[in-house]
């Protein structure tokens, strides 16, 4: 084995059977010389020259190979003390070993497959693109490069227009509109002409100046990896191909794409034998992905960008795959997220499991998949307290002939969700020119402001890149706010200053406590707390409105902090949590909840669902005397600021419920209704909404639709992100996306009024329509 002097320690870490020959030095020849100078040899072994016979055949092999393995691939052979002979196991050209392909290696979550550079999340910090050439509609003449401005730095920019005559740069067009090449050239410069790396490559050789490490630090974000150009693994993953693809290529294909690619893959017969297994498996999981609506994702898509609904069915493909039998399957709407073209396959998909011998139980209220049930049985009549009985259960025709079933009247269009009235006229605008991130082909999309806007179109047609990757971060980056990366366009033009606030309301939870709920979410129980606060046994002793939270000393229950609940941590399993034995999981110490107001404590005001809060708050008619000073009471307060909840469809929540209890569409909702009750002052809000349908019955649409109604009379926007019918019918503009997704989506098929979308025959949506 060959140790360079630098590595020399390592000698006390050779096994004691290894020999040591100290050929530093002495003269064998100059191929000796050449190759020792510098060096220490480890003698693996010795054979003296004779007709060779099995066991030497057997001994030599060993030691070559012992030689190869401590040696890491270098092998020198001594022949009759004259002839030294340089052996190694790599590539003579580089020098480069290649691994043995082991399933780890194609993981980036092993050490073993993960990109050492970045390890295995594809991004490092490097210099962003984005805030280096903020406005992309501007040219290098005028400037778009960020720091190239100012008296010293300014010089970058003049040697960069006088040299781009040279080599052909348009200096004078717009960075959006520089073809490939080009923006490479302003990156990488050409010649003697400096680019935008050679400025900063400058600048990371003067950091040990505080305004350089200033200036750099502007400019840094998260950039794709250098090494793995995003792939998160190790390059000698990537240098392993099928079919001139390496598995970091496959990943980046929309499933359906990557299905069609599997589908033509050539295979020798040896080859086909040997992958017959697993193409049959790979080839089932791409047709379920695609069967339940998710053939436009990538498979390197990440798990924190996925709708709760695109989650769900991704578990259900899983479910699929196994091809189990005689199973119960329990699905809790797995409709969300889904375009009404999409909801027919996902339906097919539950028929096979159905056809297989399993039992498929649905929470739904979609109204297809309502029609295509063997069996319904419809909860209610209403929510919460005023619900909970069973109103009827049968197939379609049975629960539409129900009188009692308010579902059947909505699906016997007994009742419908009608448009409040003609479409508004549409006055001003903000536009999104050019958007061209992810499928986007290069669109130019006009907002109408002032009105209810839906944005529509199959799954994966690019409606949320378009909204919430583009048109929400362009407008906090105008507004001067702090924003992520802005998806790829060329302009935000419009009325833009006539929007004095930006409220995104998506189905992200509102709260990452336990100690968070719904009534502290909407600020009411302050007033609850004052209440409770100025009773007669409250002041007696000397209560506070502090005294009736459980957030802070002085009320709550010592024991358990105001949790209601003790946790017992298990090292090596899930904590057990056990109601509190002091307060009986009630939250307040006794004498907190001693004080009642018409026969109730504070906890039993936790418990009431925001209807029951509602009735109890609204009858209150009695004033509460303070001395001699009559004050109104503040029993109507309070139900008017839970009202919203209630106008939102989340009545039947319970004021105290946890918020990391609460569905996506439940956490969306009560973010709506803050809005509605805290924002009705705050000059012109453009409110973005993502799918606010999601869990909502007929009639709760009913009342989100009157919400949002609400919002629009006030003077707001409103852009909805939404698949169901119903909402679309009533919007006053259709901005329809598609029209297919993944690559063959990314178009603008339709802007309009939603009558005139039913009559597009390239639109999906256009065709489920009922105006």
């Amino acid at each position: 084995q060959q140790l360079h002097t630098h590595n020399i320690d390592e000698l006390l870490e050779l096994p004691d059977a290894a020999h040591i020959a100290t050929t530093i030095g002495i003269p064998y020849g100059k191929s000796k010389k050449a190759a020792t100078d510098a060096s220490l040899f480890v003698l693996v072994d010795r054979l003296v020259t004779k007709p060779m016979e099995e066991d030497d055949v057997h001994r030599l092999t060993d030691s070559i190979n012992t030689a190869f393995y401590e040696g890491e691939g270098e092998v020198y052979l001594w022949v009759n003390d004259t002839n030294l002979l340089h052996f190694n196991n790599r590539f003579e050209l580089d020098g480069m070993q290649f691994e043995e392909p082991v399933p780890n290696l194609f993981s980036f979550n092993n050490p073993y497959g993960a990109c050492p550079t970045c390890e295995g999340f594809g991004q490092v910090l490097g210099i962003d693109e984005n805030l280096v050439i903020p406005n992309t509609t501007l040219s290098v003449y005028d400037y778009a490069v960020a720091p190239w401005k100012g008296e010293k730095l300014g010089w970058w920019r003049d040697q960069f227009v006088a040299g781009a005559k040279s080599f052909g740069f348009p200096i004078h067009r717009p960075i959006a509109d520089l073809t490939p090449s080009q923006y490479q050239q302003l990156w990488q410069g050409h010649g003697h002409t400096l680019g935008i790396h050679a400025f900063f490559k400058e600048v990371e050789s003067n950091l040990y100046k505080v305004q350089y490490r200033v200036l750099l630090s502007r400019y840094r974000g998260r950039t794709t990896c250098p090494d793995c150009n995003g792939h998160r693994l190790r390059k000698e993953a990537l240098y392993v191909k099928v079919g001139d693809k390496h598995i970091g290529d496959l990943c980046n294909m929309p499933v359906q794409d990557l299905k069609a690619w599997f589908n033509t893959l050539e295979l020798t017969e040896h080859q086909q034998h040997i992958a017959k297994r697993i193409l049959l498996e790979i080839h089932q999981r791409l047709q379920t992905l695609i069967d339940v609506g998710l053939g436009y994702l990538t498979l390197n898509r990440l798990a924190n960008s996925l709708s709760g609904g695109e989650s769900q069915r991704i578990q259900l493909t899983r479910s699929l795959g196994s091809n189990l039998t005689n199973s119960l399957y329990i699905l809790d709407e797995p409709s969300i997220g889904l375009h009404s073209r999409d909801t027919e396959k996902l339906i097919g998909v539950l028929q096979q499991l159905r056809d297989l011998g399993n039992t498929v139980v649905v929470v739904e209220h979609d109204e297809m998949m309502m029609r295509k049930a063997d069996h319904i049985i419809d909860m209610g009549p209403l929510a919460s307290h005023l619900g909970g009985s069973l109103v009827a259960q049968g197939n379609y025709d049975a629960i539409i002939a129900n009188k009692d079933s308010l579902t059947g009247k909505y699906l016997s269009k007994a009742l419908q969700i009608l448009p409040q009235g003609k479409p508004r006229n549409i006055q001003d605008t903000i536009t999104i020119e050019g958007a061209r991130q992810n499928n986007l082909k290069n669109i130019t999309v006009d907002f109408p402001l002032h009105v209810f806007c839906v944005v529509s179109g199959v799954s994966g047609s690019g409606k949320t890149t378009l909204v919430k990757q583009i048109l929400y971060p362009a407008l906090l980056k105008h507004k001067g706010l702090p924003t992520e990366k802005v998806g790829a366009h060329k302009a935000l033009t419009g009325n833009v200053n006539s929007i004095d606030h930006i409220e995104l309301i998506d189905q992200n939870p509102i709260g990452k406590s336990s100690r968070s709920n719904p009534v502290t979410y909407i600020k009411a129980w302050d007033a609850v707390r004052d209440l409770y606060a100025d009773l007669p046994l409250a002041k007696m002793r000397g209560f506070q409105p502090k005294h009736f939270s459980f957030n802070v000393d002085g009320g709550r229950c010592d024991a358990c902090k105001g949790e209601g609940e003790q946790v017992v941590e298990m090292q090596f399993l899930a904590d057990v949590h056990l109601t509190c034995e002091v307060c009986n999981g009630k939250r307040f110490k006794e004498e907190v909840l001693e004080v009642q107001y018409k026969g109730k404590n504070v906890y039993d005001v936790l418990n009431m669902s925001v209807d029951e809060a509602i009735e109890f708050f609204s009858t209150d008619l009695a004033e509460a005397t303070i001395g001699k000073k009559k004050q109104q009471p503040e029993g109507a307060a309070i139900a008017k600021a839970l009202q919203p909840l209630a106008d939102v469809g989340l009545g039947y929540i319970k004021l105290g419920q946890s918020s990391d209890t609460l569905s996506g569409g439940e956490a969306q909702r009560i973010r709506l209704a803050t809005q509605i009750g805290t924002r009705k002052n705050a000059g012109h809000i453009l409110f973005i909404f993502d799918e606010p349908t999601t869990g909502l019955h007929f009639h709760d649409i009913t009342k989100l639709l009157s919400s949002f109604n609400a919002l629009v009379m006030q003077g707001h926007s409103l852009i909805v992100i939404e698949h169901n019918t119903d909402v679309i019918k009533c919007a006053d503009w259709v901005i329809d996306l598609g029209p297919e997704a993944g690559d063959a989506g990314g178009n603008l098929v339709y802007a309009g009024v939603p009558k005139g979308l039913s009559k597009v025959k390239t639109s999906y949506t256009g065709k489920f329509l009922e105006v």
